[in-house]
């Protein structure tokens, strides 16, 4: 059994550990809204741009030829990109995007390449034995879109040099604080009559089910023209929604996470509290044990 002065070692071992965690929890949380915040003010622009995008496709004369990144064609190599963290410490946020990223490469029957954003899923992929062609990390703690543009850029060119032939995307869906969800959507060829491929959460139209004619708005200059400009914008803020999202989710599960372990941390100290109360005991019951034989051995000697 562990001596008094080595329980009390421990016990402000956990103290100290579990100040470092309510610190962290309490970080994460602040995070938490900021990151809401952000998840929340793309919205708007991207469900405008959305359905720009799709009255631009059913428009007179337009169709997938109209543009490369509509255009779908067979799959021979896939581009997968991974949104995962550079820091740990945040429960299983990393191994769940990973898990659903290496279960989506074992469905495929073509060789998918793996382009990484964060430390930690990198890692964890090339552990794996995974190809990865790209890496990005070290992201600011609060992204603005041209600082994920990059990552946008490198899967359209690899899709406009006919390098794969799609490209899907792994991130963390934020559901709330308290659940996360690891998900894997297809990016490109764009299809917008799959309205569930786009990442922001769009209202349903209101239009829709509708019977008549459909009112056509004129654009200018052009809808090839805006198609040119809205296409590659539109994927590359999926990308910076889908790392948004992540962002939020990461924040949360570290949250979660650190305070289960000042949560565990205080029942541990209770725990050794208990172990050293006692032991204290024990060990004054000795005491008193051996003064009282000591007296009676003495007044036996007299």
């Amino acid at each position: 059994m562990a001596t008094v002065r080595e329980i009390e070692r421990r016990i402000r071992s956990i103290k100290n550990i579990s100040q470092v965690t309510r610190a962290l929890e309490a970080v994460s949380a602040s995070k938490v809204r900021k990151a809401q915040a952000a998840v929340t003010a793309t919205r708007p622009y991207a469900q405008e741009a959305w359905r720009v995008l799709t009255d631009l496709s059913q428009q007179a004369g337009a169709g997938p030829s109209l543009h490369p990144l509509l255009t779908a064609r067979p799959v021979k190599k896939i581009d997968l990109i991974v949104v995962s963290s550079d820091r740990g410490l945040a429960g299983a946020f990393n191994y769940n995007v990973v898990r659903a990223a290496l279960e989506f490469i074992k469905a495929q029957t073509v060789p998918v390449q793996v382009i990484s954003v964060g430390r930690k899923g990198r890692e964890l992929l090339f552990r794996a034995g995974q190809r990865i062609v790209a890496e990005f990390s070290n992201l600011p703690a609060a992204p603005s879109f041209l600082d994920v543009t990059p990552i946008g850029r490198t899967a359209i060119e690899d899709f406009l040099s006919d390098q794969v032939d799609a490209v899907y995307i792994a991130y963390t869906d934020f559901i709330n604080t308290l659940s996360q969800k690891a998900t894997v959507r297809p990016l490109l060829p764009l299809s917008t009559s799959i309205s569930s491929q786009l990442l922001v959460h769009t209202p349903v139209n209101a239009s829709e089910g509708r019977t008549g004619p459909r009112l056509e708005i004129i654009y200018e200059p052009g809808v090839t023209e805006i198609l040119d400009t809205l296409i590659p914008r539109f994927t590359e803020l999926q990308v910076y929604q889908a790392i948004l999202e992540s962002l939020a989710s990461e924040h949360s599960a570290r949250m979660v996470a650190m305070r289960n372990a000042t949560d565990s941390a205080r029942n541990l100290i209770e725990t050794y509290t208990l172990v050293r109360n006692k032991a204290r005991q024990a060990a004054i019951t000795n005491e008193l044990l051996d003064i009282a034989g000591g007296a009676e051995a003495l007044k036996q000697a007299s």
